[in-house]
């Protein structure tokens, strides 16, 4: 069972290896959607990347099983985006543990409208709640359903074991977005791609503008500070560059970083 725990998690993360690699934020989570609910013992899984409430929020999932979330109305949404009944266990600990419904709720999971709405929706009668270790408020992670029996314990503690990796995955798809928002559209992305920057490098060179330390960029992104050391030291080479200052400014001239405010902007001059 520990070799079988072994490889599947390696599969996680090559997965997660690669949707560091995708330039496009949106790209990131179907990516971890497509593999993450067989590796945990499910068939489907629902991405939550906003609060779990009924009336926000953004679910999504793996590219082939979107239709079953087509299909469903504005109502049948709302039950699934509230995360019934995760909201309020994790809402009530800042315990982040993996769990599922039925250890939660006991056999009055299988008589909620929850439990009813994926029995019709999607065939399945159990589900596996997997939040960010970090998610404070927002409450955000992902859902994954199985039918037939409850998952066991060798699948929650695999969840639990592939936190860190989600994590990983959805600080770079909030930088990569932040990025995105902050530089004018399509440039900085052909900029970054002739220079050669891996997408992990943006987010490392983003960092690198807030002044933060290495340790710090390691705590943001959930790598070590001699990984963080090899990416700023791969940024410097491909920007030409050979320390921290120099290569902000030359970042910020290529567009790849938003320049300072003028002193006029910042006195809140129009």
């Amino acid at each position: 069972m520990a070799q079988g725990l072994d490889a599947a998690y390696e599969r996680m993360l090559a997965v997660a290896t690669a949707a560091l690699h995708e330039r496009e934020p949106g790209r990131l989570w179907p990516l971890m959607a497509a593999t993450l609910p067989d590796v945990c013992g499910g068939e489907v899984l629902i991405y939550k990347l906003d609060d779990w409430s009924e009336s926000a929020g953004t679910v999504g999932t793996a590219p082939e099983a979107a239709a079953a979330l087509d299909v469903l109305d504005e109502e049948a949404l709302g039950l699934l985006r509230a995360g019934f009944p995760f909201a309020g266990h994790y809402g009530n600990d800042r315990d982040r543990a993996p769990v599922t419904a039925g250890r939660v709720l006991g056999a009055a999971w299988s008589e909620s409208a929850t439990a009813r709405l994926v029995d019709e929706a999607l065939d399945m009668d159990h589900v596996l709640a997997i939040p960010l270790p970090e998610a404070t408020a927002p409450i955000t992670g992902c859902l994954v359903y199985r039918a037939g029996t409850d998952f066991t314990d060798d699948h929650v503690r695999f969840a639990r074991r592939v936190q860190p990796l989600l994590a990983a995955v959805d600080q770079q798809r909030q930088l990569l977005e932040r990025w995105q928002r902050l530089v004018a559209p399509g440039a900085p992305q052909d900029v970054a791609a002739d220079c050669g920057l891996t997408p992990r490098e943006t987010a490392v060179l983003l960092l690198l503008t807030e002044a933060l330390t290495a340790a710090a960029i390691g705590r943001r992104l959930g790598i070590s500070d001699r990984t963080v050391h090899k990416h700023i030291q791969n940024v410097y080479r491909k920007m030409g560059t050979r320390d921290r200052i120099s290569t902000v400014l030359r970042a910020q001239r290529l567009g790849l970083v938003p320049a300072p405010a003028s002193p006029h902007r910042q006195r809140g001059g129009a």
